[in-house]
């Protein structure tokens, strides 16, 4: 089992910064691929990054050059840095952790999530 807590939402305004974390626990040896979704009201779930064992660092074209994923593997501790947020960055972010990935639709459909921490842009 894995356990994924997130934190670093908030509100911002338009151009704003957030960094989200993710701390990961429990058996994590076995999750070469961690990421980040999100989900906002009335809209399909959105894979927005995602990192591997192996270096490989994947984006969501929507996010590409404004958000940056990272993980420090001594604090087993995976980010997200989001600049130049938009109003339609809004949404419930959540952590991510699976085997393998090949793409930002694997992220989604992950054995372990986290509860999700809430972003919201104002314009």
């Amino acid at each position: 089992q894995v356990q994924l807590v997130e934190s670093g939402g908030g509100s911002v305004q338009a151009g704003g910064s957030l960094r989200l974390s993710c701390v990961a626990s429990g058996y994590t040896y076995g999750s070469k691929c961690m990421g980040w979704f999100r989900r906002a009201p009335g809209k399909e779930r959105e894979g927005v990054a995602s990192i591997r064992s192996d270096g490989i660092l994947t984006y969501a074209d929507s996010v590409k050059g404004r958000f940056t994923i990272s993980q420090d593997n001594a604090k087993s501790t995976l980010y997200l840095q989001m600049n130049s947020l938009k109003p339609e960055d809004t949404a419930m972010y959540y952590c991510a952790a699976r085997g393998w990935c090949w793409g930002l639709g694997d992220i989604m459909a992950s054995n372990y999530l986290g509860q999700g921490t809430q972003v919201t842009v104002s314009s």
